[in-house]
């Protein structure tokens, strides 16, 4: 199979989560500044979510430029992280609903860990069918940020039962590691590798 249905497929998948997490916004009742307050939360945690699907979405993308043939087991490496990327919206909604309590908080940690696992399973899993010419692997042969995020998220879990302020810091870190695109792919397609 080539790798446009994979593409459009992933590509709905995420529209579809943030659809779902921007109609979970409530419409404030007034028109001051005071209306806006219960709905912070809500808003900022929401703006965090949409980061990370952007983020997820884009590395997506160029990750999938080199791909030529989608296997098998390709396919449900791509499902097991849009099965974590879908609980997103539940944990953004729990998050900003509770005004980042810490057992929420937690949760939250957790889905963005397993959700970075389970990119990088994608990410293996795409390398293993290529073989050892893979052009996915010479394009991300360091993967400093990849190999931090898992551990930054681990962290914020932990302390988010007793610091839930600083676990958000710890997740806000991570999505601002990863809001500049990863070049490493580009710079590898427009080499000709």
């Amino acid at each position: 199979m080539k790798r446009g249905r994979l593409e459009a497929f992933s590509d709905g998948v995420i529209a579809i989560l943030i659809t779902i997490m921007v109609l979970e916004l409530k419409i404030p009742h007034g028109d001051g500044w005071a209306a806006l307050e219960g709905l912070l939360p809500r808003l900022l945690t929401y703006i965090l979510s949409f980061i990370y699907l952007g983020i997820y979405w884009n590395n997506h993308h160029h990750m999938l430029h080199l791909v030529d043939q989608v296997t098998g087991p390709i396919l449900w490496a791509n499902l097991h992280l849009l099965f974590w990327l879908s609980l997103v919206p539940l944990v953004t909604g729990w998050m900003g609903e509770n005004h980042f309590a810490a057992l929420p908080t937690a949760f939250y940690g957790v889905v963005l860990l397993l959700a970075a696992i389970a990119y990088y399973l994608l990410q293996m899993t795409i390398i293993a069918g290529q073989g050892a010419d893979s052009r996915l692997k010479a394009a991300v042969s360091r993967d400093l940020k990849g190999k931090v995020s898992p551990i930054i998220y681990a962290a914020a879990v932990f302390v988010a039962p007793y610091r839930p302020w600083a676990a958000n810091a710890l997740y806000v870190l991570v999505a601002a590691m990863w809001l500049v695109p990863d070049r490493r792919i580009e710079r590898h397609l427009t080499a000709g590798g």
